[in-house]
């Protein structure tokens, strides 16, 4: 049984793709199995909920040169902790090239797409398998997702495309609506503490040199609701300094994405992070909190600012 699995902190498309992949492997005749690595988010039960699926037991412990496959991540801070004594032997990402190595020649899927599960489809089409209804489903949620129902700047035509492909076979007449419900519970965010609240959506990413690399903390919270998360700055921010000492990392920030507005308004941990940020996007941080305006992804408009500022410091 191939054990199949997303990044750490998942999200809805980490987990939706690991679902989607491991039954659609099997179909193929590849015995393997989701697994996820970690709590799930405030949106993903919702979603689960709403196509009858269960969520993905957690990885358990693996003894080294167990084969596994990787959907929506390929980096080793972003993976299962011994993830370099495992035999990786597929992927299927969005995302670019980190530092994955392997112990022999790999089945690889990486597209400059919104979405894992854009790619997902794809794999069905040229397999020439049928999209079950309940699959359909899970890759609709995530690119829906991933891509803030095409606000993100990540979004692409064939992110669109899958979206009106696979709604009919969902059973979902209305795209936008449906979108809507599931920002309205990945915004429902109650009293969940202020160290989950940084942990919903938070990757680790190295920067600068390979050697002796910067290692940056980068959560998001994307919401319809910001006014709530900025009436727990405080806490927020006590969570990510701790966070910061006890991961030994050199800096945490977490930006609060406003999703019908479509901007993003940076919490910004201590004066290092500041320093930083204004650096790097030329941005002032007042009140511990930088406004980086329409920069809302992480991958396309954050990561990409962090590495040129921190290669430029190496």
């Amino acid at each position: 049984m191939l054990p199949v699995f997303g990044h750490l902190n998942p999200d809805t498309d980490a987990i939706a793709s690991a679902l989607v992949y491991a039954r659609l492997l099997t179909r193929q005749g590849t015995a393997a199995q989701a697994f996820c690595l970690g709590d799930l988010n405030l949106e993903t039960p919702f979603v689960l909920g709403r196509a009858g699926v269960e969520a993905p037991a957690l990885l358990p412990q693996l003894e080294a040169g167990t084969a596994v496959a990787l959907v929506d991540h390929n980096e080793s801070a972003q993976s299962t902790p011994n993830l370099g004594d495992l035999q990786v032997t597929r992927v299927v990402d969005h995302h670019k090239l980190g530092d994955l190595t392997t112990m022999q020649p790999a089945w690889l899927r990486f597209e400059p797409v919104g979405c894992t599960a854009t790619l997902l489809l794809k794999l069905h089409r040229e397999a020439r398998l049928s999209v079950e209804p309940t699959d359909a489903w899970l890759m609709l949620s995530a690119i829906l997702s991933d891509t803030l129902h095409f606000r993100s700047p990540t979004t692409t035509p064939d992110d669109r495309e899958a979206v009106a492909f696979l709604a009919p076979i969902a059973g979902v007449r209305d795209v936008g609506a449906y979108a809507l419900e599931m920002f309205a519970a990945k915004s429902d965010l109650g009293d969940t503490p202020a160290a989950e609240l940084l942990k919903m959506d938070y990757k680790v990413f190295p920067f600068g040199d390979p050697l002796a690399p910067q290692r940056w903390g980068l959560g998001v919270i994307e919401t319809t609701n910001p006014g709530y998360v900025f009436g727990r700055q405080a806490e927020l921010l006590d969570a990510m300094r701790a966070a910061r000492t006890r991961d030994g990392l050199d800096g945490v920030l977490l930006g609060v994405v406003d999703i019908l507005n479509e901007t993003n308004r940076v919490l910004v941990a201590g004066e290092a992070e500041a320093a930083v940020v204004q650096a790097a996007f030329g941005m002032p941080t007042v009140g511990d909190v930088a406004d980086l305006g329409h920069r809302i992804s992480r991958k396309k408009q954050i990561v990409p600012a962090l590495e040129k500022h921190f290669e430029a410091q190496a």
